[in-house]
């Protein structure tokens, strides 16, 4: 079985998604967005609890998710690395995380993208990806910008994670671990976008809104600033300055434009 050692050849899945002309504008990265975190939650952990309490017996302690995860189930493994990389019911340990998320990605590489645990294997990635970015201090991880994309890439183009393509798109966007391509992070970001991914929806719509090398398209920018407002934690004041600014300089015209794009938007999400 291959590992998430050798995944690069199978990179070009995301080459061909990310060439598709599915938007039709082009961007760079405008403002300025804080550091990714180290690993998010993906959108199907509530699914998969379902698969966690088959896994483990009927309690959640540590033993239990530890006997799990020695016996290679990854929702358990996934649980255990996310509780080391924020220290909840554990001593936080950023090594202890990133080889509990290796475990996953090693394993469970080339699982289906519809198995029951996808979306925590390909949040392994995402995970990994952003450890590579940033380094473990002290450790045997260090900071490889080329290795984050590669973990970036393969979450994005098998798996179609959400995270990972916005992830991705940033580095595109920034030229981080490979060249400056504001076409190909734009259309990663879009992708993104679509999906729901509010630091996604709130880059795209800055983007559009301010017109920075692409075409100004103010109440498209808008549409995405709000739901991205509506999705943002307390903590991602980002997201809210930049709809506040955005909004404060809207006409009444881009106003209504965009409301009636986000009625369109809630509709189809609906259908």
């Amino acid at each position: 079985m291959r590992t998430f050692e050798h995944i690069v050849v199978a990179l070009s899945v995301g080459f061909a998604l990310a060439s598709a002309p599915a938007f039709a504008f082009e961007g760079t990265t405008v403002g300025k967005e804080p550091a990714l975190p180290v690993a998010a939650a993906p959108a199907a952990a509530g699914a998969a609890a379902g698969a966690l309490r088959k896994a483990v017996p009927s309690t959640t302690s540590l033993s239990a998710l530890q006997y799990a995860a020695e016996d290679g189930h990854p929702i358990a493994q996934w649980k255990l690395g996310r509780m080391y990389a924020q220290g909840d019911g554990v001593a936080q340990n950023d090594l202890r995380a990133f080889e509990y998320f290796s475990r996953i990605a090693n394993a469970h590489a080339e699982d289906s993208p519809s198995a029951p645990q996808a979306a925590v294997v390909a949040n392994a990635f995402v995970a990994l990806g952003r450890y590579y970015l940033a380094g473990i201090p002290n450790s045997k991880v260090k900071i490889d910008a080329e290795r984050a994309r590669e973990m970036f890439s393969y979450a994005a183009s098998y798996f179609g994670n959400a995270d990972a393509q916005y992830d991705l798109a940033r580095l595109y966007l920034d030229g981080i671990g490979t060249p400056r391509d504001p076409r190909y992070g734009t259309r990663w970001l879009g992708l993104a976008a679509q999906k729901g991914q509010h630091e996604a929806q709130a880059l795209l719509g800055q983007m559009l809104f301010n017109g920075e090398h692409l075409p100004r398209q103010a109440a498209r920018g808008l549409m995405w600033l709000t739901l991205a407002r509506d999705s943002a934690g307390p903590d991602e004041t980002w997201i809210k300055d930049s709809y506040n600014k955005a909004i404060a300089k809207a006409s009444e015209d881009d106003r209504a434009m965009a409301l009636q794009m986000l009625e369109h938007w809630v509709q189809g999400r609906k259908d």
